[in-house]
């Protein structure tokens, strides 16, 4: 399981550098239409959520995605209620404090396409929807870093799960929903104060990890290339 730092902790004098995959856990729900879908999202363990929305990042077989979560892609493709679809699509996980929210949320705009159309009550999917959660496995690299500088020659080299990691999976593990890379660089205080605000300011979801990396090794360029820290 991954460590958790509580608001008091200091940020570590070293950044251990993680890496991580995702093990993909069937939960045994399977929906052929709007209705169980909605049921099946209320009773299914949060986790389940968190996999439909950020599992895609670490597993998509293309770098582009028609849809950034598993739920929008099957209501267009499996029920081909585009309406629905979309209003899915349009979700944003970082705008939701915490994963139950993001659930109600869900199961709300099902209701509301449920009152607007009579038909999808009957309607069947072509393919059903396998609700599954995922548990996340870490592995330590054994790579330390000391100086903030360090950050920025690492970061255009780091595997695509590494960003996952401490960039995305760190949301839910720090209590202010932040990532790995502001929190560590705390240490250097005020000079590395803008840096993190940028990093903070960051949205990870609408795009792939390959984009998300890019930007932040711009960042760190920015901000760390010519500073000795």
């Amino acid at each position: 399981m991954a460590e958790t730092m509580t608001a008091a902790d200091d940020p570590p004098e070293e950044f251990a550098v993680k890496d991580c995959a995702l093990v993909a856990i069937a939960t045994g729900r399977k929906a052929l239409s709007a209705q169980e879908l909605r049921d099946h999202l209320l009773a299914v363990e949060v986790g389940s959520v968190y996999h439909h929305f950020w599992g895609g990042l670490l597993h998509a077989h293309f770098e582009e995605r028609e849809f950034n979560n598993d739920f929008a892609a099957w209501v267009k493709h499996g029920l081909h209620d585009s309406i629905l679809a979309e209003r899915l699509a349009m979700l944003d996980p970082t705008d939701y404090p915490d994963l139950e929210e993001l659930r109600q949320e869900i199961v709300d705009l099902v209701d509301e396409r449920l009152d607007e159309s009579e038909s999808l009550h009957w309607a069947r999917a072509s393919q059903q929807f396998e609700l599954t959660r995922s548990q996340i496995v870490i592995f330590d690299t054994g790579q330390r870093l000391s100086q903030a500088q360090e950050l920025a020659e690492l970061i255009p080299n780091l595997s695509a799960s590494s960003i996952f990691y401490h960039f995305i999976d760190a949301r839910r593990r720090l209590p202010d929903h932040g990532n790995d890379f502001s929190l560590w660089l705390q240490r250097f205080g005020d000079a590395c104060a803008d840096l993190r605000a940028e990093l903070d300011s960051v949205d990870p979801y609408f795009g792939n990890l390959s984009e998300l990396r890019d930007q932040l090794t711009a960042m760190m360029r920015r901000h760390l290339a010519e500073t000795a820290l």
